[in-house]
């Protein structure tokens, strides 16, 4: 989702863009008659170092956003986001690229007791992903102090056009008038983020003066409510009078684990603790060191991804489910827990 929009920008900024992902519709990047040169795409594993090496030849600069997400096996975790970073960063030092934008994620904090969380806090391991994405920071800290120019973006949760995952699932009940269940009511606060704002913040990574750039930087929405009032937008504007249903943590935790490890679940373990604890960033550096204020809210940004999802309805339902962001994900069991709402 990340990389379509990011080349689409790139493409109107005029620039030559090669992109490589593991993704059959890779191809479809960029149609006729946008209004930059079309991207050279390349269909290819990140960790296959041959075409890493040939797509990243003569590129002045990298930009490195491929990974595995918290739903996939642990195994593939660990070898896509560490073994496929250093496959990167290996090949632009190999091809002379000065410069690697890392795609990181405010993961490698963990489950951190003290927010709003800054750059400077240690870093967190507590599941397969967030110890895979601390793993390729270290190897975008080394090869820094070898001296290439990674800046390291660790966004939210990003939502925009093409978004669906976990957010599909909220969507559709929105739509078929049901309410929304969240653990003791979604009373915290959650930071997220547009992937137009991560665009714009991507592109000032690559842009920027090397000196200032060569940091790790989180990269947030700056206006933000709880979950529960977040959500409730989504509810109102459906229109059916539905609300944020509190289901108690206690007795639910113990069952939507059960369900995780069976795989009946898409809820992950992380994304249960998340639910039930405040989870925010500090975003002055973003703007010290990118120059970069979001343009979107928590609400206006999911407000926006709700209405293309409905207007893009017909479409989506040929979408297979699948573990991408622009995949619905399957439902399981709480496809028959959501008749209760």
């Amino acid at each position: 989702m990340l990389g379509r929009h990011l080349v689409e920008r790139l493409v109107a900024d005029g620039d030559s863009v090669v992109a490589l992902d593991v993704a059959p519709e890779v191809h479809d990047l960029a149609p006729a008659g946008a209004p930059g040169p079309r991207p050279r795409t390349v269909r290819a594993d990140v960790r296959d170092a041959a075409a890493v090496r040939a797509a990243v030849a003569g590129a002045d600069v990298v930009v490195h956003a491929a990974a595995a997400l918290p739903s996939y096996p642990a195994a593939e975790i660990v070898d896509v986001d560490v073994r496929g970073t250093e496959s990167v960063l290996a090949a632009a030092r190999s091809a002379g690229v000065p410069r690697v934008v890392h795609v990181s994620s405010t993961a490698v904090y963990g489950l951190p007791e003290h927010v709003p969380t800054p750059e400077t806090a240690d870093f967190g391991p507590v599941d397969p992903y967030s110890r895979a994405k601390i793993e390729a920071e270290l190897a975008c800290r080394a090869a820094r102090a070898e001296g290439l120019t990674v800046p390291v973006l660790r966004p939210k949760t990003f939502l925009g056009p093409q978004r669906l995952g976990l957010f599909a699932m909220l969507f559709q009940w929105a739509d078929e008038g049901r309410h929304f269940p969240l653990l003791d009511g979604g009373r915290v606060r959650t930071q997220m983020l547009d992937v137009e704002d991560l665009v714009a913040a991507t592109c000032a990574a690559v842009r920027g003066p090397a000196k200032r750039v060569n940091t790790d930087v989180n990269i947030a929405a700056t206006e933000f409510g709880t979950l529960a009032e977040d959500f409730q937008a989504v509810l109102d504007e459906a229109g059916y009078g539905r609300r944020i249903r509190s289901v108690p943590a206690a007795p639910a935790l113990p069952l939507l684990r059960l369900l995780d490890s069976t795989g009946l679940s898409p809820v992950y373990g992380r994304l249960l603790a998340k639910l039930r604890r405040d989870s925010y960033v500090t975003t002055d550096r973003a703007a010290a060191v990118l120059g970069f204020r979001p343009r979107w809210s928590n609400r206006a940004s999911i407000l926006r991804t709700y209405r293309w999802w409905r207007e893009n309805q017909a479409a989506l339902a040929a979408t297979p489910a699948g573990r991408t962001h622009r995949s619905p994900w399957r439902e399981g069991a709480l496809r028959v827990a959501k008749l209760a709402f």
